[in-house]
Parts: C-alpha cells; structure tokens; sequence
C-alpha cells in the first residue's frame, strides 16, 4: 500500500510539473539591418519553424519570439548574419507542452538579389524559403521537419538535407543547368528519373532519410 501511495504521488507530481513547464512568457521580436550590409545568412534552431521570403525594402528584417528561456544569439560579423538557438531552461522545463505554435516562428525577409550565401539548420519543425535569389549556396538541413521552396534561382549550388521528412519545390532554369547528385533512404525522388543526367556548371545536392523528393524546373 505504501508503494502504490508513493507511485501515485510521484505520478501527480510529474503530471503537476507537466503542467507548469514551458508556462514561459513570450516577447516578440524584431531585427532590422542594412541589406547592404548582410551578404550571407546562417540560421541555426530548434524547435522552430522558419519562413524566409522577400522584403519590401532594402533592408533583412528577422521577426521572432523570446522568453526569458527561450532566446536568440544573433550577430553580424564580417557581412555574416548570424541566428542561434540559447536557451535557460533546467530539467523542469523539458516536462510537458511545447510552447503555443504562435510563439515557434520565425520569418526572414530577404531584399531581391542582394544575398550571395543562405544556410537554413533546424529540427522538430518546417523550412520554407519563397522566391529567394542567391548569388552563391543555399544550404537548407532539416531534421524532422519538412522543406518546402518555390521559384528558388541558385547561383552555385544547392543543397536540400532531410531526415523524416520531405522535399517540395521549383528551381528556376533547367536540370540541364545542374550537376545532380542524390541520397535517398526510405523514400521517393523524382529527380532520379532524370535522363540523361547533367553535366551542369550548378551543383543540386539533395539528401533524404525518410522522406520523399519532388522538384520541378521552371
């Protein structure tokens, strides 16, 4: 009898501090910086969903939400914009919910060709990146989570790395245009049916595990 008293209460417990974790307060954000001053962008988190996308001026705009848990490191430095995941969080606060899906966002706007290099790393949730020009790579690296582009227009090359998740979008040009090289596990890839592969000066480096490939060519 003891021994069940003693489970009950630790089970109430744990389901109390269920309760109370990620019961964080959180603030939103904004940075704003020259878009002549930014030639690269690298965003590394977790937990959060990330939307890169053009901006209406001249000028690379990050909205995002912290707590005094859950925060950011975002630095530029030699015309690298930086963002990092840093957290406060003990044990407890690994207990329960995640935070409101509100509060899990992240959007980037981007002035029009203006960017030389993008690299996206994330996990838990989706990438999606629209209408984007880049003079040089865009690295997109997703674990869990789902990457998703549209009318992307690459200078160098692109990579697209997925683990239980999918590829979805269109590249303007032509799979002529690429040299092309894939990974799949566990999944479909359209661009593996291309015939004859290509010997293009752009490089299309695509990665799944657990997940399936569409691209389209515009």
């Amino acid at each position: 009898m003891k021994k069940r008293f003693l489970l009950i209460t630790c089970l109430m417990c744990i389901c109390f501090l269920a309760g109370c974790a990620n019961n964080d307060t959180f603030t939103p954000m904004s940075f704003v910086e020259e878009g002549s001053k930014v030639e690269s962008i690298n965003i590394d988190v977790t937990d959060r969903k990330v939307d890169v996308s053009l901006s209406s001026d001249d000028q690379v705009h990050i909205d995002y939400f912290e707590s005094d848990k859950e925060f950011y490191g975002i630095s530029l430095s030699d015309g690298v914009l930086t963002m990092k995941s840093e957290s406060n969080k003990n044990w407890m606060d690994f207990i329960g919910m995640k935070p409101s899906a509100a509060y899990r966002v992240i959007s980037i706007q981007v002035p029009e060709d203006l960017l030389k290099n993008l690299s996206i790393k994330n996990s838990n949730e989706n990438v999606t990146v629209n209408e984007l020009s880049v003079t040089g790579n865009i690295i997109i690296d997703s674990n869990n989570g789902n990457i998703a582009f549209s009318n992307l227009e690459v200078g160098d090359s692109l990579t697209l790395k997925v683990k239980n998740g999918n590829i979805n979008g269109s590249i303007l040009g032509t799979y002529m245009d690429f040299t092309i090289a894939s990974n799949i596990k566990k999944g479909n890839c359209n661009i593996d049916d291309f015939y004859p592969m290509p010997n293009g000066e752009k490089k299309l480096n695509v990665s799944a595990n657990n997940g399936n490939v569409e691209i389209e060519f515009i």
